[in-house]
């Protein structure tokens, strides 16, 4: 065939196919017309048939357009991409400086302004800080090395190179990792680094039969020389009176063997503890884990009025201090999860910035400083979320959602859903390979030293030595009217020589 004749046949097959396709396509658009205008479930399809369809298109699509096309830098929720930029620079051990000015408005009511000193520290009068001692009267103490830990995450809810980098890069910190309520895997172990192992109301990887506590299983957690504290949670700050949810799909062998739970069923926790109906039993509990397993033990919960709370800490003062809790974790009513009901993670709980206060003040008016740590949880990712914390009197900091940033977190909604674009919450193999562990579990370390390393430096500008010598005094608030207060003008820290009459409500 010549080059003519050759030229000849594909353009006309080139005009053969072109027909085809429009008319192909043609008969495709007709087909959903039809369908659209016959189908009785969506209204506007069915009055605008074929056209109607780009509204879904766009709304789903819509959700990955504004995240890179259309929200400024500080506009998203929960997370927005300042927020996220600086984990993400962190994480890769970038410099995390800016130039030209500040892009955060000073003026919202609730921006945490910390007060400079006129004359800080001099660079060799800036300590680093010291470990501090979990559960003092427990027959194996706890020196926590860091302020700043990785909180309750399971595995389950994650995926095992999601764990295991979490794991590594505890260890390579110098920080503890929560298990969160699904129990202890291998993953968790692999790493090296310190573990607090956290019982959920399902009791998962220590529940017998008929998910009551196992002492015996309990014993064997609390015999891994790096499980080194308990912790019961109540409640978490995204369902508050709701237990966790696991999706059927998620529950694989291992995770069912793990849990004690039954292969591809949804897994469902009860929402509360059965065996705690009120303050002397929730201590009754604390005690008895702290015996059988030797270990620091406290709980974590979520307020919803101080008021509520005022019972227990007197029945504390009434036991004596041997039957206090070693540590309470105080998750504001914005903390994440990986499922919840929408009324539950929207309305009910009471913020951190206002929980963590009330529930140091109350602490410090029953005289417990020095015998129970506050642990802080909910939505504290960057240095300033932490170091605020610490002023309000945390001891300690935990973040979630800050740490899955470090692992390269999108923000894609998708937890739910076992298809995590990133690997980090999701079971299928050919998502978890783009997760990396010898990559990822360096950023997770980065990340939690840049976190300390910012926070010392916020501190040594205050004009303290380490971040927890920092008081309310060290932080103002800003005002609806835009003006700025002390932290400590608004809700003063308790001192026994203050009367009743003057303390905030």
């Amino acid at each position: 065939m010549t080059s003519t004749a050759f030229a000849t046949w594909a353009l006309e097959w080139l005009v053969i196919l072109f027909v085809l396709a429009i008319f192909g396509g043609l008969a495709v658009a007709v087909a959903f017309w039809l369908i659209d205008r016959t189908q009785t479930g969506d209204a506007i399809r069915r009055n605008y048939p074929l056209i109607g369809r780009f509204r879904g298109w766009f709304s789903t699509l819509g959700e990955f357009f504004r995240q890179y096309f259309f929200a400024m830098d500080r506009e998203e929720m929960p997370f927005n991409r300042a927020q996220r930029d600086w984990v993400y620079h962190a994480g890769r051990g970038e410099d995390n400086t800016r130039a030209f000015g500040s892009t955060r408005n000073l003026s919202i009511p609730g921006t945490a302004i910390f007060v400079n000193a006129a004359f800080p520290p001099l660079d060799d009068q800036f300590a680093n800080t010291q470990p501090l001692r979990i559960g003092p009267l427990a027959r194996e103490p706890y020196d926590a090395p860091s302020f700043f830990n990785i909180s309750g995450m399971s595995y389950g809810a994650i995926s095992r190179p999601a764990v295991l980098a979490l794991s590594k890069g505890a260890k390579k910190a110098g920080i503890w990792i929560n298990t969160g309520e699904g129990g202890l895997s291998p993953y968790h172990l692999e790493g090296g680094c310190d573990i607090v192992f956290q019982i959920g109301t399902a009791k998962y990887g220590v529940r017998d039969h008929e998910g009551r506590l196992d002492d015996a299983k309990l014993a064997r957690i609390a015999a891994h020389p790096q499980v080194r504290m308990f912790e019961l949670k109540l409640a978490q700050g995204a369902k508050p009176g709701k237990g966790g949810m696991l999706p059927g799909e998620k529950v694989t062998e291992e995770i069912a063997e793990i849990r004690g739970i039954h292969i591809g069923q949804d897994s469902i926790s009860p929402n509360r503890h059965i065996e705690v109906g009120d303050f002397g039993a929730l201590l009754d509990m604390v005690g008895h884990i702290r015996e059988v397993t030797g270990k620091p033990v406290g709980f974590k919960t979520v307020m919803g009025t101080s008021e509520a709370w005022e019972p227990f800490f007197e029945e504390v003062v009434r036991r004596g201090p041997d039957c206090a809790p070693d540590f309470i974790t105080v998750d504001g009513g914005e903390g994440g999860t990986g499922a919840a009901p929408m009324p539950l993670m929207d309305l009910v709980g009471m913020p951190l910035r206002e929980a963590l206060l009330r529930m140091v003040d109350l602490r410090d008016r029953f005289g417990l400083k020095d015998r129970i740590r506050v642990v802080a949880s909910g939505k504290l990712v960057n240095p300033s979320d932490v170091a605020w914390a610490i002023c309000a009197g945390a001891d300690f900091v935990t973040t979630a959602r800050g740490f899955m940033f470090s692992l390269g977190c999108i923000q894609a909604l998708k937890c739910n859903r076992n298809t995590c674009p990133t690997g980090i919450t999701t079971h299928e193999p050919h998502l978890q390979r783009g997760l990396v562990v010898e990559e990822k579990y360096v950023s997770v370390a980065n990340y939690a030293k840049s976190i300390i390393k910012e926070v010392e430096m916020i501190a040594h500008s205050v004009g303290v030595a380490e971040p927890r010598l920092m008081r309310r005094r060290h932080v103002r608030v800003v005002q609806a009217d835009g003006d700025s207060v002390p932290l400590r003008q608004l809700r003063p820290s308790w001192d026994p020589t203050m009367g009743e009459e003057q303390r905030p409500g």
